[in-house]
């Protein structure tokens, strides 16, 4: 029991690191209307990701896992930037084809790695599982200080700013649990709750901290893949508490 508790509960610290800026930047992502610009960057920093994995760069630059996904989740939120500004009337089918051009990149530069596989399916499900206290540490100051801006400059989640905070939480998000739960944790909570007319905010943190409990726990009791359990749990637990409040505002 010790042992399974040693191992749950860092994961789900890891968790709740994530929702921290997840929820806020979830709202934001659904009123600019561009749900897939988390798909997206997610990939391009799983394509940083992968491109380390294949070569040597770990070997000579110390952190180079984080700091060239870091660098490539910036160029994908300045390509995005760019969209918007300039074609914005195409900007979520352009936001959709960053995507599979980073996703069929990662597929090319894995092609002839033995571990390819396992590559690719640690950058899209994460292992959450196998996270660390130390492995927290890092990602800890990040988003603690990301969200030290959102709560004391909030106008920042409106501008050109917006998608520079995006890229940095999606690079560390990426690194905790992959790009499917990056995904799920942004948009589930935030469009489960984005019609209530007050405490939404607090209802996402619910509906997340909740699924994540529930969805390691599930995948710790029965051995199934924490990442791909999470985000069923999301949903379960959106859809019940959605239908829970609807209920109880009716009476």
């Amino acid at each position: 029991m010790i042992d399974l508790i040693d191992i749950l509960l860092p994961a789900f610290l890891a968790g709740l690191l994530v929702l921290c800026t997840h929820v806020p930047l979830g709202y934001q992502v659904l009123k600019r209307g561009i749900i897939f610009i988390d798909l997206a960057i997610a990939q391009m920093a799983g394509l940083g990701a992968v491109l380390v994995a294949t070569t040597d760069l770990g070997h000579h630059i110390p952190g180079a896992a984080y700091l060239i996904s870091a660098l490539f989740s910036l160029s994908g939120a300045g390509i995005i930037a760019l969209f918007e500004r300039h074609a914005r009337r195409h900007l979520e089918a352009l936001i959709g084809c960053l995507y599979v051009l980073s996703a069929t990149a990662a597929y090319l530069l894995l092609a002839n790695n033995p571990h390819g596989g396992d590559l690719l399916k640690q950058v899209l499900s994460g292992q959450i599982l196998w996270v660390t206290f130390e492995d927290l540490y890092l990602h800890f100051a990040l988003i603690g200080t990301i969200m030290a801006i959102i709560l004391l400059k909030p106008a920042m989640l409106a501008g050109r700013w917006f998608y520079f905070l995006f890229a940095i939480a999606i690079t560390s998000s990426v690194q905790l649990v992959g790009v499917f739960l990056v995904f799920s944790t942004l948009i589930i909570p935030a469009i489960a709750t984005t019609n209530m007319p007050h405490s939404r905010t607090r209802s996402a943190y619910i509906i997340g901290g909740l699924a994540y409990l529930a969805g390691l726990v599930v995948s710790a009791q029965w051995d199934l893949p924490s990442g791909a359990t999470i985000v069923w749990s999301l949903a379960a637990v959106a859809i019940l508490y959605s239908v829970s409040f609807k209920k109880l505002t009716k009476q």
